[in-house]
């Protein structure tokens, strides 16, 4: 028996978070996807050159010089010439693109935490004495872990009605209250 099968493919367009009211959908818009996530994991290890990250992630060069570029223009990366000829760039983490590090050990921590231990390749660890570490997100006003038990959403300066009312369905769930 034969079985064929058709792959069709279509140019997708990726959908844009960048007008929602949510940081986190708006921090996603930023990121973009898993790749960039990778491309910026890389970064903070040394990697900076387009080849390096080629090398590294086993990626196609075209979906990596769409990440670049989108990293780029959202802020994340700075592009800089380092040759002439041919013309050649490497990708600088800005601020902005540093203060992703928490996100990306956020997520390798819960990744940690959440495959079988003989998997696990790389660890955290202290970059001075070599000792892992163990990793939380804590409020660094009171040192208090950040759990879903003790945190919810308030309304900010740009919350219009529907994000109050959203909050208050959300807060009357927690407080175990009928709407």
């Amino acid at each position: 028996m034969m079985i064929v099968t058709a792959v069709v493919t279509s140019a997708m367009q990726r959908t844009s978070f960048s007008d929602f009211k949510c940081p986190a959908a708006r921090a996603l818009d930023s990121v973009g996807d898993w790749w960039s996530m990778l491309i910026l994991r890389d970064a903070f290890q040394g990697l900076s050159c387009f080849d390096e990250f080629q090398k590294s992630l086993g990626v196609a060069p075209n979906i990596l010089t769409r990440r670049l570029k989108h990293l780029t223009e959202k802020g994340l990366f700075e592009r800089r010439l380092y040759h002439q000829r041919p013309a050649r760039y490497e990708y600088l983490l800005t601020d902005k693109g540093r203060d992703f590090f928490p996100v990306l050990m956020t997520l390798f921590s819960w990744g940690s935490r959440h495959i079988p231990e003989e998997d696990l390749a790389f660890l955290l660890g202290d970059a001075a004495s070599g000792k892992e570490r163990q990793t939380m997100l804590v409020d660094a006003r009171t040192g208090e872990q950040v759990t879903p038990e003790n945190t919810s959403l308030l309304a900010g300066p740009a919350a219009d009605d529907e994000v109050h009312a959203r909050i208050a369905r959300m807060r009357a769930w927690y407080l175990g209250i009928d709407g």
